[in-house]
């Protein structure tokens, strides 16, 4: 959306006059109401018609809703071609949306070929514009060696800069890593740290590897605590 734009709609009704006269950035909003029902009643079908408008328009926001709706049959029939297509369209305008969405299709093969060199490409432009999930998925390429040369320091890396914006399994990644030493030194009040950000997310593994962690160190304070105490019950016995 333009400063111009943000200017000119003063209310909903001259953003849709701005839509059903041309405009691409308010045919697109115009389609994020009614796929939402903000303003308006929800209709996914008005909704992919305004994406569609907008899109054709080389909006390359509206071209990955369009994409979002093929992918998920939200208005339409699903159909991971049209997706592929449209993520497409947008990605090489640089949407870093579009690019982490064509970056899963080419992971998965849905509607297009499965390739992993293709699926990097499309995560590392998506990272580097600061998508979190590409950043993620990104690093786990690089923590598996797959594609990429496996480098756990450029896995941290990327899994660092996507655990910075709340993505649970990042931070619980990142925290494998600060406990296993892979890629950075180990620490384990960092690797905790991180594991606390995961699970309080939801994230499942984080819980896991908390409740492991706590239930080791509960173990460790009961073995300290016994071999403390038993030099103490031969203090007051005789000797032999």
């Amino acid at each position: 959306m333009t400063q111009t734009s943000r200017r000119t709609w003063q209310n909903f009704d001259e953003m849709r006059k701005a839509a059903e006269e041309g405009d691409p950035a308010a045919q697109c909003y115009l389609g994020i109401c009614y796929q939402t029902g903000q303003g308006v009643q929800q209709d996914y079908p008005e909704a992919v018609r305004w994406f569609k408008r907008a899109a054709d328009q080389d909006d390359s926001s509206a071209q990955c809703y369009l994409g979002f709706c093929y992918q998920t049959g939200t208005g339409v029939p699903q159909e991971y071609g049209q997706a592929a297509k449209w993520f497409r369209e947008a990605a090489e305008l640089g949407d870093p949306a579009a690019q982490f969405n064509l970056g899963v299709l080419y992971e998965t093969g849905q509607g297009v070929t499965q390739n992993y060199a293709e699926a990097v490409k499309w995560y590392h432009a998506a990272a580097e514009q600061g998508e979190p999930q590409a950043q993620f998925n990104l690093g786990v390429f690089y923590e598996t060696g797959q594609v990429v040369p496996q480098n756990y320091e450029e896995a941290v890396k990327w899994y660092r800069l996507a655990a910075e914006q709340e993505c649970a399994p990042a931070q619980c990644n990142l925290g494998l890593c600060f406990e296993t030493g892979r890629g950075v030194e180990k620490n384990v009040r960092e690797a905790v740290r991180w594991f606390c950000r995961a699970a309080r997310a939801g994230d499942r593994t984080a819980q896991h590897n908390l409740g492991v962690y706590y239930a080791t160190l509960e173990a460790a304070e009961q073995a300290t605590a016994q071999s403390d105490a038993e030099p103490q019950a031969h203090e007051g016995a005789p000797a032999t």
